[in-house]
């Protein structure tokens, strides 16, 4: 077959360039490799459907109150009922309470991620059972039997994909006290929203949740809300049913509703809800993964393009000898299919385990990420689109025909560059700066955004202070008995050796987001707000005596809890700074009364009698890397509040101690788990990874991309030398400089760079003003971010000219002109 010679021939003529051939098929494997795994995950994690039954049909409702900061304030029990009455179109309402659970029955006891729900909800949901049953209207109500639900991960990661743990007996500890459960069924293989649980029950499971402040507390919100479309009606038409329905309950309790507070309701199909946050994140990167694809498409049009035009002078020869023009073109076709075939085998190499790490990557964000494996739909069109970007390369360049005379010189002298030759090779060129400018900028906004958080530093030693969770165990014991095991076991850690301050809190910063959330309003005599207002917020916290030692934050005025500050002392507190300083600018704040007056105390335990401000500390911001202003209220927790946290400074290393305190804990409560413990340095770590992972996601793809832009303005350039030769050789002849020659060649890399770079910022400032306005998250990168990918490509543009133009600057001006 004459085709299949022409192949054989390609592939030995190839193979006398490898260079050539290394760099069109890495090239096309980068780029049909990154676009087929970034898609796979995009389709695994936004385009796939959920396992729900008539998912179009389920619906996320969520209240927020913008005025105090609130985005997803949950509801009550009371707020569930006022919206769910007489709805029409919603077909069902399904509810979900996170919480906490101590596991006991099912190896050795451990906290885990768990929820609470009604009867409705798995109904609602549209999930079925893969063993047993799930929860029905039957468990709900007080004097229901406990029961709960496997999700499907913890039952074949933990459990081992038992059957026999249907029916078996587990005892379940909360904060507020313990119950026993039934294991009833387990559930289908679904996303956990809205958190990653591994065990759900019916609301027996938690007392808390049967307690009157529970059932009647219109203030105590911690649920939250789904809905089923009713069949035929459409999402807007819910949404006016539900905003009509809350708006009347708005109006009903003014007194719990205050206009300031703004609160609103809103309602989003599931599947988008699910998607929220990882939507931006893998929407940037494949675009981003697409504008790689185009620069490694130029620049192998580039290759080709440059390496036809150079074998110019051996078609025509052929064409004189003979050759028709069809099988000229058989030639081409036979090497371009060669390369294309290259890049596209490569690239299945790389898309497996790249497909890999994005999936590690984008868990970050979602959980539909989990067990993402290679979509080769999407590989087989990168191989297919190389393939006939082959073919299309085969036939672009001119052929010459059979009156060489009119077409192509023999002599041996270099390759004419006719104009449109060269303008294509540019404009490929200034494409590939283009999209390589988008991904720089994208990746320097990113980076400049993850220095900002390294930089910042907490206002004490992460390293030496050591994070322990001990869950707290109700079951058979009082509150005070509760109590007295948590003082012991901080007098018996605090006499270990290399211990040097030890405390307790309820949360740990960075960590325990739901936590840091609470805030509360109060007042404080003599102080009062601008507007006339006298109620103001701050985060509300329990901690122990000897806390801000343990953390080496030092008091700034006052003193600190002493453990006298219980339950029947005197109430005291202990403010931030940021308070201090706005509610008694210039004056001290020590001695004053504060009062709680958030209408949620009564519901959590915590009192409104007024309590003495005792010392003052500085801000300290635990939900957030980057500090702002925090007002906080510190308590004593042997008077108000909870304690499960275990803070521990330690004189050398933390980890070194674990094993000591794990032993003392549990020769005091063989059942009491030890669980998490981590440095508050490797915990911010750990919060900044979602960071660190998109600078080196997006620097590495930026990377690559300016790789493959210097190649192919280098490669431009020497085929632009190559060309020239006969003109140089002419001008130094003249009495040019070899300096000239060298500057005219830097030039010229340095306008296809220009050219490239005001491109991209035209399209770059375009893109991010358009997508600023339908997406929130998406911020601008910033002047220095433009002006620092800018000289990047500029200097790198520089770079790539460095040898085409040495290569110029040493013309023998005799050999240019015999080789004419």
């Amino acid at each position: 077959m004459p085709f299949l010679h022409d192949l054989k021939i390609a592939v030995r003529s190839l193979a006398r360039v490898p260079a050539l051939w290394i760099t069109v098929a890495l090239t096309l494997a980068l780029g049909i490799g990154a676009n087929a795994a970034i898609f796979s995950v995009v389709r695994a994690v936004l385009l796939k459907p959920l396992a729900n039954r008539d998912e179009d049909r389920l619906l996320y409702v969520r209240q927020s109150a913008p005025g105090i900061g609130d985005e997803n304030a949950t509801f009550s029990v009371p707020e569930i009922q006022d919206i769910g009455h007489g709805l029409k179109t919603i077909q069902g309402l399904g509810t979900f309470s996170e919480i906490d659970f101590t596991v006991v029955g099912l190896g050795t006891p451990r906290e885990i991620k768990a929820g609470v729900v009604d009867g409705n909800y798995f109904e609602v949901m549209g999930l079925r059972p893969v063993l047993g049953r799930l929860l029905t209207a039957a468990d709900d109500g007080p004097s229901a039997a406990g029961a709960v639900v496997l999700t499907n991960r913890f039952w074949t990661t933990s459990l081992h994909s038992d059957p026999s743990v249907i029916g078996k007996t587990v005892r379940l500890e909360s904060c507020c006290g313990a119950s026993s459960a039934v294991i009833v069924g387990v559930l289908q293989p679904s996303v956990p929203y809205p958190v990653e649980t591994e065990i759900i029950g019916n609301v027996v499971t938690s007392p808390h949740h049967l307690s009157a402040t529970m059932v009647t507390g219109r203030e105590h919100r911690m649920t939250e809300v789904f809905a089923r479309l009713a069949p035929g009606a459409q999402l807007e038409t819910a949404r006016a049913e539900l905003r009509t329905s809350y708006a009347a309950m708005l109006a009903a309790h003014p007194e719990v509703y205050k206009p300031d507070d703004h609160f609103k309701i809103d309602v989003s199909r599931m599947h988008d809800q699910i998607n929220s946050r990882a939507n931006t994140i893998l929407w940037v990167l494949f675009a981003a993964s697409g504008l790689l694809f185009v620069i490694a498409c130029s620049n192998v049009a580039n290759l080709v393009l440059a390496r036809t035009v150079r074998r110019e002078s051996e078609l025509a020869v052929r064409s004189a000898l003979g050759a028709s023009t069809a099988a000229l073109r058989r030639s081409l076709l036979a090497e371009s299919l060669v390369l294309g075939g290259s890049g596209a085998l490569a690239s299945l190499l790389i898309a497996a385990p790249m497909v890999t790490e994005l999936a590690h990557y984008a868990s970050r964000f979602s959980v539909r990420a989990d067990g993402v494996t290679l979509d080769f739909s999407l590989v087989w069109f990168g191989v297919g689109l190389a393939l006939a970007a082959s073919v299309v390369l085969a036939y672009v360049p001119r052929l010459p025909s059979m009156n060489i005379s009119h077409s192509f010189t023999l002599s041996g002298g270099g390759v004419r560059v006719t104009g449109a030759s060269g303008r294509r090779l540019r404009i490929f060129a200034i494409t590939q700066i283009t999209a390589s400018f988008l991904l720089l900028v994208g990746a320097g906004a990113l980076m400049k955004t993850l220095y900002e958080l390294e930089k910042t530093q907490a206002p004490f030693d992460t390293a030496s202070v050591m994070a322990v969770n001990l869950p707290t165990m109700n079951f058979g014991k009082t509150p005070a008995q509760v109590g007295d095991f948590y003082r012991d076991v901080l007098r018996r850690v605090s006499s270990l050796p290399g211990v040097e301050h030890v405390s307790e809190g309820f949360s740990v910063p960075w960590r325990d987001t739901r936590e840091q959330q609470i805030q509360l309003q109060f007042a404080v005599d003599g102080a009062k707000r601008q507007n006339g207002l006298e109620d103001w917020r701050a985060r509300f916290r329990s901690i122990s005596p000897g806390y801000f030692d343990t953390l080496g934050m030092p008091l700034l005025e006052g003193r600190d809890f002493k453990e006298s500050d219980k339950a029947g002392a005197e109430r005291v507190v202990i403010v931030s700074q940021s308070l201090a300083q706005t509610l008694f600018p210039g004056q001290s704040a020590v001695n004053r009364e504060l009062r709680w007056t958030d209408g949620v105390i009564k519901f959590i335990g915590i009192s409104d009698e007024p309590r003495r401000i005792i010392a003052v500390v500085p801000d300290f911001d635990d939900a957030n890397i980057i500090p702002s202003p925090a007002m906080a209220v510190y308590q004593p927790v042997d008077q108000e509040g909870w304690s499960s946290r275990l803070f521990v400074r330690a004189q050398h290393d933390p980890y070194a101690l674990l094993p000591m305190i794990s032993q003392t804990i549990h020769g005091m409560s063989a059942d009491q788990p030890v669980e998490r413990a981590s440095t508050l340095g490797d915990i911010r770590g750990e919060v900044l990874t979602p960071n660190r992972l998109n600078a080196i996601v997006f620097g590495g793809f930026a990377g690559v991309a300016l790789l493959i832009s210097v190649v192919g303005v280098a490669g431009v350039l020497a085929f632009s030398v190559s060309g020239r030769t006969r003109e140089f050789g002419i001008r130094m002849a003249l009495g040019a400089q070899p300096r000239s020659i060298l500057t005219d060649v830097l030039w010229d890399g340095l306008v296809i760079a220009g050219i490239g770079v005001v491109a991209g910022a035209a399209v770059g400032f375009g893109c991010a003003r358009l997508v600023g306005k339908y997406v929130a998250e998406i911020q601008s990168p910033g002047l220095l971010t433009f002006v620092a990918a800018a000289g990047v490509l500029l200097a790198a543009a520089v770079i790539a000219s460095a040898v085409p133009a040495a290569r110029a600057a040493r013309v023998d001006p005799v050999e240019a002109l015999r080789a004419e």
